[in-house]
């Protein structure tokens, strides 16, 4: 016969071990959000996200080497503060000035086609919000991309709200595996995998790359840059890897955005 003492240890037991199953739960599920979010990144997911900054594909292993997303998230990162007020020339062109420890690398972008995303980089370079930050992923199979602009330098960064995605047909139409070809020297946002949930991470394309036109693709390099960004890409991974921190450390030491 079970005393009630026993039987207080056995109820005692049994609700310890749904805690800990429950807890378990959480840890795994915690997992498998780091896993999203972190890989900067964006690696080529499926649906695109990626990449992070990626997000993104479908999740074979072609796939998650080159989101450009930090990981695809499940949903976008919640946003903290307003999205700047629209302060920039929505007929005009601008450049982006990036001054790297790998040399010098000019975007050239047209508000005209995106300005929710040209007016965002002009008011985070206004602030320094990139100066001496981390481009802190590099891929080399799959897709082609090197990519910027987490403060974090983690691929979890970003400037505490989201933008909408713009120009997204830009590219053309998709083909059968539902993607189009990022040309060499674009520069595109990355994002969470969502829609609209593109922060401050962008990537540089230094060979043309396959990718859900999921992107915002808001710049062109400069020959100079694409060819400073060639000789990062040539360096590889720091473990080399097909993904993950540049052998050749690039470091954003100034960036500002100009009107021409």
């Amino acid at each position: 016969m079970v005393t009630s003492d026993q039987r207080r240890r056995q109820l005692a037991r049994e609700k310890y071990e749904r805690q800990q199953k429950r807890r378990a739960e959480a840890r795994r599920k915690a997992r498998q959000r780091a896993a999203v979010i972190g890989a900067a990144v964006a690696v080529v997911v499926a649906t695109l996200v990626g990449l992070v900054v990626g997000g993104v594909f479908d999740k074979d292993k072609k796939d998650e080497a080159a989101d450009p997303s930090a990981n695809p998230s499940a949903s976008p990162t919640p946003q903290q503060s307003p999205a700047p007020a629209m302060a920039i020339d929505q007929k005009a062109k601008y450049t982006f000035d990036l001054k790297t420890s790998a040399g010098e690398v000019k975007v050239e972008m047209d508000a005209a086609k995106t300005p929710e995303t040209v007016n965002s980089f002009k008011a985070l370079a206004d602030k320094g919000f990139f100066d001496k930050t981390k481009c802190h992923r590099l891929t080399t199979s799959g897709i082609f991309v090197l990519q910027c602009g987490d403060p974090q330098g983690t691929g979890m960064g970003g400037p505490g709200y989201t933008i909408a995605d713009e120009n997204l047909d830009s590219l053309g139409k998709p083909n059968e595996q539902g993607q189009v070809v990022y040309p060499a020297g674009t520069v595109a946002m990355a994002n969470t995998g969502q829609p609209h949930s593109g922060g401050s991470q962008f990537f540089l394309v230094y060979k043309d790359s396959p990718l859900a036109p999921s992107y915002t693709p808001f710049g062109k390099i400069d020959a100079a840059g694409l060819k400073a960004l060639e000789e990062v890409a040539k360096a590889g991974t720091a473990d080399g890897g097909q993904d993950g921190a540049p052998k050749t450390p690039v470091t954003i030491e100034k960036a500002t955005v100009t009107q021409n």
